[in-house]
């Protein structure tokens, strides 16, 4: 018995299914887009050549060196934390980098290029088409999380990459402490 393939190919956008039986090949090849979320569709930014591709993904979504950089100077001054952990907050699910649960205190170390930091974001001048939708739609997301944890009762703060660290590790601390007299003013 001979083994047959239960899942014919196929690919999105018109086909021409003369071909095989149970196969559909693409007739033309359209453009790709990328879904940026809420309904936002922008051009694929074709990589220019293969350092660039490397660039991109060389890019860490955790455990970047300024969060390290961080998190190291918390620990220094003796606090503990929970790094990448998950919140719900209404419909919202986000991961900051660094998050106190007991005084509900989420902390972001924002990337000046990704999220858009007015003194440092520079917007590439290659494929403005992805990059000037998909930043902007970065810090609408930043806004809509923001606002979804405020209203879930966390303090979020925001800190930028290049802030220097152990004055960003004094700004955790002061907002801890305020943290900790707000909850010991409500069990009063």
């Amino acid at each position: 018995m001979s083994p047959v393939d239960p899942d014919p190919v196929t690919a999105k956008g018109p086909t021409d299914s003369s071909t095989s039986v149970g196969v559909q090949r693409p007739v033309a090849a359209s453009p790709r887009t990328v879904n940026l979320g809420r309904g936002k569709f922008v051009p694929y930014p074709e990589p220019v050549d293969a350092a660039a591709t490397k660039v991109g993904k060389g890019n860490r979504r955790k455990d970047t060196k300024p969060e390290i950089r961080l998190r190291s100077a918390l620990h220094r001054r003796g606090f503990r934390f929970r790094k990448d952990h998950l919140l719900r907050a209404g419909e919202v699910r986000v991961r900051p980098d660094i998050v106190f649960p007991r005084w509900t205190l989420a902390v972001f170390v924002d990337g000046c290029f990704w999220h858009g930091c007015p003194e440092h974001q520079h917007v590439p001048q290659r494929n403005r088409d992805y990059w000037v939708p998909k930043l902007e739609a970065n810090t609408a997301r930043d806004r809509r999380v923001d606002a979804a944890l405020i209203g879930g009762g966390w303090e979020v703060m925001r800190l930028w990459e290049h802030e220097d660290v152990e004055a960003a590790a004094q700004r955790v601390a002061a907002a801890l402490d305020r943290r900790r007299a707000h909850s010991r003013l409500e069990q009063e």
